[in-house]
């Protein structure tokens, strides 16, 4: 294995063990839909933080008292410029940094700082140039304990669900980029957590590839049942994906912390061309008056 290798190992690794630690992988959970994985009629965000404060070094304010929540089998988004603390707030959510303020709860329950106690996709895809299709998307039950044969056999039904089937045997490097996110994005859901986070998960695609894929992404989400919360600089994206988009204004370099200028409710309605609506437009034209 190559050292460029060895690095996408182990973070591939450590972002899978991260969460994979935190909720032991149960029985059928990861094969039934996606309503056997929410709280029953609680009324609790499936993920909630209030009044966030973060800073990079300790001493430095990047974001001040920001306050989200995500409903169970809800998609939101948080939008803002480069720059403006989005990842540091996904770290925070994460339990990957502790905030200097504030709390982050997961169904009610206080876990602030705690880390693995949700699913975390990044940017990159790192899938593991050395491993087929079905050892890597079985990675996080690996580290959970699970056997290899039985991991792949828990794994291999849900390659059709994810559009993937007939890849389970294809090495990486013979997925074009959106087939490889679906396979990132199946390793995240076999980590075992109903909530979410995504980084950016698909700005490395080409326009079409990335329109086809969040459409995808939103139709498997809500087919399971997810919670899942998407950072994203590209407002088209927040709009054609969330229910609801939190905006973050602010420019921390330049030190004035981001904070959360409004939430955004988008009014979806049915319709294959969604992105060319009266609704889809105004949810828009919101977003970008509040970025400013």
């Amino acid at each position: 294995m190559t050292a460029g290798e060895k690095n996408v190992a182990g973070e591939a690794r450590r972002s899978a063990a991260s969460s994979a630690a935190a909720s032991p992988l149960c029985g059928e959970d990861c094969l039934s839909a996606g309503s056997s994985r929410l709280p029953g009629g609680t009324g609790v965000p499936a993920l909630e933080a209030r009044g966030l404060t973060l800073s990079w070094d300790g001493e430095h304010i990047v974001v001040a008292d920001v306050t989200v929540d995500v409903a169970p089998g809800e998609v939101c988004c948080l939008v803002g410029r480069s720059g403006c603390g989005k990842t540091t707030i996904l770290h925070a959510l994460a339990g990957l940094t502790t905030p200097l303020a504030g709390r982050v709860l997961l169904h009610g329950e206080d876990v602030t700082g705690r880390p693995g106690r949700v699913s975390y996709m990044l940017q990159k895809d790192l899938l593991l140039p050395s491993r087929r299709i079905i050892d890597n998307v079985c990675l996080p039950l690996v580290l959970a304990g699970m056997g290899k044969v039985d991991a792949r056999a828990k794994a291999a039904p849900l390659f059709e669900r994810f559009g993937l089937a007939g890849c389970e045997q294809k090495w990486p490097s013979e997925l074009s980029g959106g087939m490889r996110q679906r396979a990132a994005f199946l390793r995240t859901y076999l980590m075992g957590a109903d909530v979410t986070l995504l980084d950016e998960p698909f700005s490395a695609l080409d326009a079409l590839t990335r329109t086809d894929v969040r459409r995808w992404f939103v139709d498997v989400a809500a087919e399971l049942g997810l919670s899942a919360l998407v950072i994203t600089h590209d407002v088209d994206e927040a709009v054609s994906m969330a229910s609801r988009i939190y905006v973050l204004a602010g420019a921390p370099a330049a030190g004035e912390p981001s904070h959360v200028a409004g939430i955004v409710t988008v009014e979806r309605v049915a319709s294959e061309n969604f992105e060319l609506t009266d609704q889809y437009l105004a949810a828009k034209r919101e977003v970008m008056a509040l970025l400013g």
